[in-house]
């Protein structure tokens, strides 16, 4: 569906639940547990959300997946008591795969509202496989089934008219309907604490007719896994709402909550709690919004399974740390029954239970996506290497062979996984080898000499060239003032210094930090005064700059200058470019903790700029500054060092046997999923950028996930390297050079550098979390 499509199917679902006061009816069902499930299913589908996802010919919506999640995340928002999971979900789900004849009459009755049937498949806690395990069916002599053996979990509980059970006939395996009331089967409720019910189910000699069999075969398993799977997405969507909804209301109460005659949603402290709660639900709504998008191009079973639970531990987690976050945050009040984060709290630990928890999910996706960890084999690519092409139109798999096999054609062995940051003497030849190539700007418009990828073939870009271990070259050109040229430069501007920086000529580095003035960037000293003398306009600049990356190796440097010393802290500053090449500059390296000088102090004595280098208006440097940030902010939440991390974690993994400890195993198919979700994250911003818009404040949970993602997955290779973490300097791995310590010092070094992760989450805070100062 479009856009446009999906927001009226989520409002017209939110103010149904509004209406239909579902949250009221959520407390009346906690306090008097065992009531009718079933009640007010009727208005459910008079709306025909019973045949959501139902073919148009059943009577059904046809709603696709994504809108199905629509309403799905608006139930979460107001922890609607209908089963709409259990019966609209994997029961339409399972029927309409099928497609058999008495699967549809089924889902007929399903859509008509005269009948909720139950999914029952799950035979043991925790299990995920739509194998059936014990539960068996076989032929009576004189003709039908019989059925025997057990199942946990069922939902709904008393409300269903009957249920769908996978069993193990004589040869594969076997869906049936049992209606309610079948004779051998023994029903034990098992009520939750979100105040539904669930069953489990006991079958002895359970006598069925022959129409039962619904499918069988790989048919049958087919459908059952395919259902399951999409199930899942849409539980996701449900948690995710809930989430969403925590957050909402906790925000609300921190503004007007006051203690010590002041909101606490003022104090530090909660606001970042808060802020932690914001990232985490929008890394899983990116996250869903990438696997829904992968989902709806019918992707093959197990493909599926493992967008969906990697989806599902996603959602989850965040909606944990939501639940558990809000009633923190809500003090005393939040502990009781009384307020209304008790029903998602609640709904959420039903949620988070059944159908997977997110270690379980995690396991799943680890296995279901095969050996993703290990090298890839040579490439094979006959297509050549266009300098230009329609990206958009080359399917992914292709374009990953063919930059797959020009790294292994055309990149420095020796340069592969660098310990250290690379210098220009050492990634020149690269950088000028890609830039004949036409490919040394991914990311910008080809009507600039850039390659003009859209999001997905970006991502697989960074993907490529991190999982073959190429090294970053000095890049401040292409990912940072590059853009913001070609966004807010002048014509002349983008003629004089975009092909410089495409060719290598001009190579760049920043100059935004002071002494005392890192993150407080307002507060910079540096003046550049306005003059003109016989060789024309110009700026005079005295200052001093620090922590600026790798100026020892370049020759040209965008810095912000105050140029109105009288002026309000913002309005006085301007942006310049410099040649450092210019009488009057001094640069002193500094060596940061892993001994590299990496960093540089930038002195500026009478340094003469030409005023045709100011960026935008004079005293209008601090609107430019902030778009910069934000070009920063998306390259340092770019999911590129995390990628290389997790491979140097995977390598040291296979050498020393890691994965058959199943502690390591779990903790590296979760930091796994965190840098897939980083990507999802970052694609959705990086679409922003590609249409030529602002970014907007949100931008900062990039750089916090991306760096503290980066961070666990260099804590986590020290701690594998056992010994080796001790280690100075470069170790040889499988022929290669390895550094156990230099992703986590790294890694250090990317929490604090572009804004402190504290400082962006301030940023989130009051920008946009509006929260009070």
């Amino acid at each position: 569906m479009d856009l446009e499509s999906l927001a009226a199917v989520r409002e017209s679902a939110l103010d149904y639940f509004e209406r239909s006061r579902a949250l009221q009816r959520r407390r009346e069902r906690m306090e008097r547990p065992g009531g009718d499930e079933a009640e007010g299913w009727q208005d459910i589908a008079a709306l025909g959300w019973s045949g959501m996802l139902a073919p148009e010919s059943a009577g059904g919506l046809a709603l696709g997946l994504d809108g199905m999640a629509e309403i799905f995340r608006a139930a979460g928002e107001h922890a609607a008591p209908e089963p709409l999971l259990a019966v609209a979900g994997l029961g339409a789900l399972l029927l309409a795969r099928l497609g058999t004849p008495g699967a549809n009459a089924l889902l007929a009755e399903l859509v008509a509202g005269r009948s909720l049937p139950a999914l029952a498949w799950q035979e043991s806690a925790g299990d995920l496989s739509a194998v059936p395990l014990a539960c068996g069916c076989e032929p009576r002599p004189g003709g039908g089934v019989l059925l025997q053996g057990e199942k946990l979990m069922v939902l709904p509980g008393a409300a269903a008219s009957g249920w769908l059970v996978s069993a193990r006939g004589d040869d594969d395996a076997v869906l049936l309907w049992v209606p309610r009331g079948t004779s051998g089967v023994i029903e034990t409720p098992v009520p939750l604490v979100d105040g539904s019910q669930a069953s489990n189910l006991r079958f002895e000699q359970a006598v069925l007719p022959a129409g039962a069999v619904l499918a069988d075969g790989p048919a049958a398993q087919e459908a059952l896994r395919h259902a399951l799977a999409a199930g899942q997405i849409l539980q996701s969507a449900e948690l995710l709402g809930a989430g969403q909804a925590m957050l909402a209301q906790t925000l609300a109460y921190l503004r007007t909550r006051s203690q010590f005659g002041k909101p606490i949603g003022s104090f530090q402290a909660l606001q970042h709690r808060c802020v932690d709660m914001f990232i985490h639900l929008e890394v899983a709504k990116a996250t869903l919004d990438e696997v829904l998008a992968l989902a709806a191009q019918g992707l093959p079973a197990q493909r599926l399974e493992a967008e969906a639970s990697r989806v599902n531990a996603r959602c989850t987690a965040a909606a944990l740390q939501a639940s558990r976050a809000s009633v923190q945050l809500h003090g005393a009040i939040g502990y009781t029954q009384e307020c209304d984060l008790s029903l998602f709290y609640k709904r959420v630990l039903c949620l988070s239970a059944w159908l997977g928890n997110v270690s379980a999910h995690q396991r799943r996706h680890s296995v279901l996506s095969g050996d993703a960890d290990a090298a890839p084999g040579v490439a094979e690519w006959n297509g050549g290497f266009p300098s230009t092409a329609d990206w958009s139109a080359m399917p992914e798999a292709d374009f990953r062979r063919m930059v797959r096999a020009f790294l292994q054609q055309r990149y420095p062995q020796q340069l592969r996984y660098l310990s250290h940051r690379a210098r220009w003497s050492e990634m020149r030849e690269w950088y000028l080898m890609l830039s004949a190539q036409g490919w040394i700007a991914p990311a910008w418009p080809q009507s600039h000499g850039g390659m003009g990828l859209p999001a997905d073939k970006l991502i697989a870009w960074i993907e490529e060239l991190e999982q073959y271990g190429v090294a970053r070259a000095p890049d401040q050109g292409i990912v940072m003032i590059g853009p913001l040229l070609i966004q807010h430069g002048t014509a002349e501007q983008q003629q004089r210094f975009l092909p410089c920086i495409l060719s290598g000529e001009h190579v760049w580095c920043q100059g935004y930090s002071e002494p005392n003035a890192g993150s407080d960037l307002a507060g910079l000293r540096t003046e550049a005064m306005p003059a003109r003398d016989a060789q024309g306009e110009h700026f005079i600049v005295n200052g001093q700059k620090i922590w600026t990356t790798l100026a020892q190796d370049a020759n040209h440097i965008f810095m912000l200058v105050r140029t109105d010393k009288d002026a309000r802290k913002q309005e006085g500053i301007s942006f310049l470019l410099c040649d450092l090449r210019t009488p009057g500059i001094t640069i002193r390296p500094i060596h940061t903790l892993a001994g590299e000088p990496e960093f540089c102090e930038v002195f500026f004595d009478n340094v003469r700029v030409p005023a045709a280098n100011l960026v935008g208006k004079l005293h209008g440097g601090w609107s430019i500054a902030k778009a910069l940030l934000g070009f920063e902010r998306i390259f340092l939440g770019s999911p590129k060092q995390s990628q290389y991390a997790l491979g140097q974690l995977a390598r040291l993994a296979q050498a020393r046997r890691l994965f058959a400890d199943p502690v390591f195993a779990q903790r590296f198919a979760a930091l796994r999923l965190d840098v897939l979700d980083l990507s999802a994250a970052y694609t959705g911003f990086a679409n922003i950028v590609r249409a030529g818009k602002p970014l907007p404040a949100s931008v900062s949970l990039l750089k916090i996930w991306a760096s503290e993602t980066y961070h666990r997955i260099g804590a986590l290779l020290v701690e594998a390297g056992e010994e080796q973490g001790a280690v100075a300097g470069d170790q040889v791995l499988d022929g290669q050079t390895f550094n156990v310590l230099s992703p986590l010092i790294g890694s250090t070094a990317a929490m604090i550098y572009g804004g402190t992760n504290e400082i962006q989450r301030n940023i989130l805070a009051r920008q946009v979390l509006d929260l009070p100062v």
